[in-house]
């Protein structure tokens, strides 16, 4: 039988464990972090998201399986293996929460860093539970490249097999010469880099119960095209030959086409370009060094080739995937 590993679920923070930071975080800090009051994560007196139960107005795979949830299912790691059996997949690679843990939401490094943490360190226990088929990514901090890279070095020896950074919350784009420590600490761990899609528009914006939720989700996917031009252009890939990025949910119709179109304005700017000339074409970067994930997508299943069948992975809309 084939063993199916899906490649991006979720792990929405209305899922988390309501104690997971006021049972990790350190004494000091616990009043300043993330807590739960009247069925929402909160930060001072700021409301975050929901915590627990089902938002009707977004698509949620367990309700669509007829599970019984209070909307913590997701985060039991026994029942997220279940519905895993259920659904014959034998490895789920999981996403973690993008909701909070961020400077406008948390003006504290100190504190965030250490959200970071215990998010990891719960995560690890999680994956502990089935080593082979729950792998939870760690959650880089993106305000400060160096703290992003000593938690890499740290997750790495915990057990975790994957980073995640917000690279639309990060102090300085993630070209720029700062983020170097994080792509070493990545390259010598081995640990696989994943950029998630999130944001990135400026007309179209999550708004549950809208049309401009599904126009926002139509789009969202390709607004990952930065962050590909960045790695490959800017000699990120060059200079940590050992280093993979993965572009998460990002699907692929749109890849070729970007590739296509960064060689071609290669070829045109070359005599220009004073910094940085790629050695290598874009094509051959990507298919060294980069990965893309999807859910449907049959016009990119066509053009697979053209990327490369092992650079490219599916991603289930799971029982167990929250709101996947």
């Amino acid at each position: 039988m084939q063993r199916i590993i899906s490649c991006d679920d979720h792990m929405d923070i209305s899922t988390l464990p309501p104690d997971l930071w006021t049972a990790r975080l350190p004494a000091r800090l616990r009043d300043a972090g993330p807590r739960v009051r009247d069925g929402f994560w909160t930060i001072g007196d700021t409301r975050i998201w929901r915590s627990g139960g089902v938002d009707p107005r977004l698509p949620n795979a367990i309700v669509r399986a007829g599970l019984p949830d209070d909307g913590y299912r997701p985060s039991t790691p026994e029942l997220r293996l279940a519905d895993m059996d259920q659904d014959g997949v034998e490895g789920s690679v999981i996403y973690g929460p993008i909701t909070g843990l961020t400077p406008a939401a948390m003006r504290d490094a100190e504190l965030r860093h250490a959200c970071h943490r215990a998010y990891n360190d719960w995560a690890a226990d999680f994956n502990a539970t089935a080593p082979g088929r729950l792998c939870v990514l760690a959650m880089l901090p993106a305000d400060d490249p160096a703290a992003a890279a000593a938690e890499v070095e740290r997750v790495a020896s915990g057990g975790h097999r994957g980073v995640q950074l917000g690279h639309f919350e990060a102090a300085t784009p993630i070209h720029d010469p700062a983020w170097e420590p994080l792509w070493a600490a990545c390259a010598a761990t081995g640990l696989p880099l994943s950029f998630h899609l999130i944001g990135g528009t400026y007309l179209l914006h999550i708004k549950p119960g809208s049309w401009e939720m599904a126009a926002f989700a139509a789009v969202a996917p390709m607004q990952l095209d930065e962050v590909l031009s960045a790695v490959v252009m800017s000699g990120i890939l060059e200079r940590h030959p050992r280093l993979r990025v993965v572009l998460g949910e990002s699907g692929i119709g749109w890849v070729p086409y970007v590739l296509e179109r960064m060689e071609a304005e290669l070829d045109k700017y070359a005599d220009r370009i004073r910094d940085h000339r790629p050695s290598l074409r874009p094509t051959e970067l990507f298919r060294r060094q980069v990965y893309v994930t999807f859910e449907e997508d049959r016009l990119g299943v066509g053009l697979i080739p053209h990327l490369g069948a092992d650079n490219c992975a599916r991603l289930y809309a799971l029982g167990a995937g929250g709101t996947a």
